[in-house]
């Protein structure tokens, strides 16, 4: 659990997320986010909901997992003041029983993870439990209330994410090595997959992405039958859940001795990720590290090549906060949205600009950084030279 903690860090987990829900005027929070309620318990199933209140809380599963949350509980890695509330029928029954009966006025739910159907469910079931009107809680849309907390990584987690970081920079030496003419792109993926597994990964932590010849122009292209020949961009994007964080990389190989295309496209991406890792500090926008790489695109006449954002923040998910994108005109808007804001020490993300030109291929370099007090620290270690596969 070294990622995770103790009890002690989960109590500071869910003491800030108490803060923030307290601010809002709620007696409580739901959380059915799988990734939230990992992040604030250690519980590792697929399917839970954790109901926090001021001072306690109440863990709802089924039958599957009864028997680990109960060691776990019971270890020093559990939850503080945390109760076990079995699912007998249906999750969402159990949940409106348990909100029916908690005698809580306002309770915050997560509103980006809740179906129109499963809040129907919630309050169907409070007014069927609480049959006088006005008697069952309010329930309360919140956005981002525990996602804004994970954001920023705890010396827990920036440990996993260091290692995770050092076991994928060997994995991607691994795949370097192993790249050939004549491999199909799937036989390419296949092999990337079984090396992080081999590697010490529990899993890869998305499905691997490689993409030759003009399919390299295809930001996020499915690994098919087309392989590898001579003259070839291929693109390779890749990642792995290291003790359930997850850590992203990407390099280009050209197949043969790189054309001119692939020299050209390769050396404007280099350089808008050097730009861009250089932007990373302390109170930095994410946006202004977006910016970095997009003014150097520009300036070689690719700005129209580079079609998505620079980055993304890493840890439970492979996609979290922060985002690092194209400034909003209107910052508030953006802040609210979680779409950008100032960075601080402990916030993991990816670096990743790309230049796609349809007919001739693509390029993207990836890494993962962690800011600090004065910059930042590179987690990956790979070459950022092009893979040069004879």
């Amino acid at each position: 659990m070294a990622a995770q903690g103790g009890a002690c860090h989960l109590g500071r987990r869910l003491g800030a997320v108490r803060d923030r829900f307290v601010a809002e005027g709620l007696d409580g929070l739901l959380i059915t986010h799988v990734p939230n309620v990992r992040y604030l318990t250690n519980f590792t199933g697929s399917a839970a909901a954790l109901l926090v209140g001021t001072s306690s809380c109440r863990l709802v599963t089924d039958g599957r997992y009864l028997t680990a949350i109960r060691t776990l509980l019971a270890s020093p890695n559990g939850p503080p003041d945390t109760d076990i509330v079995p699912v007998e029928r249906a999750y969402e029954t159990t949940v409106s029983d348990l909100l029916a009966g908690i005698g809580w006025r306002r309770i915050g739910f997560e509103a980006a993870h809740t179906s129109v159907k499963t809040h129907r469910q919630w309050t169907d079931g409070l007014r069927r439990a609480s049959p006088s009107a006005g008697r069952f809680p309010e329930l309360v849309p919140t956005e981002r209330t525990v996602e804004q907390v994970r954001a920023v990584k705890d010396p827990g987690e920036l440990a996993t994410l260091r290692r995770g970081g050092q076991m994928l920079s060997t994995v991607a030496a691994e795949v370097q090595r192993t790249l050939a003419p004549g491999q199909s792109e799937l036989e390419v993926a296949a092999t990337v997959d079984h090396t992080l597994r081999s590697g010490g990964f529990q899993r890869s932590a998305f499905d691997t992405i490689v993409a030759s010849g003009p399919n390299s122009a295809l930001p996020h292209a499915q690994p098919g039958t087309r392989r590898l020949a001579v003259n070839d961009i291929v693109l390779l994007d890749f990642g792995g859940v290291h003790d359930g964080y997850c850590v992203d990389v990407s390099r280009v190989a050209s197949i043969g001795p790189p054309g001119e295309d692939a020299k050209r496209l390769h050396a404007a991406v280099a350089e808008a990720q050097t730009a861009a890792i250089e932007a990373v500090r302390p109170g930095a926008w994410a946006s202004d590290v977006d910016g970095a790489a997009r003014r150097v695109l520009e300036e070689r006449g690719l700005g129209e090549a580079f079609s998505h954002g620079t980055g993304h923040g890493l840890g439970l998910e492979i996609h979290e906060e922060p985002r690092v994108g194209r400034r909003d005109a209107d910052r508030d808007r953006a802040v609210a949205a979680g779409a950008d804001g100032p960075l601080a020490p402990g916030m993991v993300f990816t670096i990743e600009p790309g230049a796609y030109e349809p007919g001739v291929g693509g390029v993207r370099l990836e890494d993962d950084v962690v800011v600090t007090d004065d910059g930042c620290e590179m987690l990956t270690d790979v070459g950022r030279d092009l893979w040069v596969v004879s």
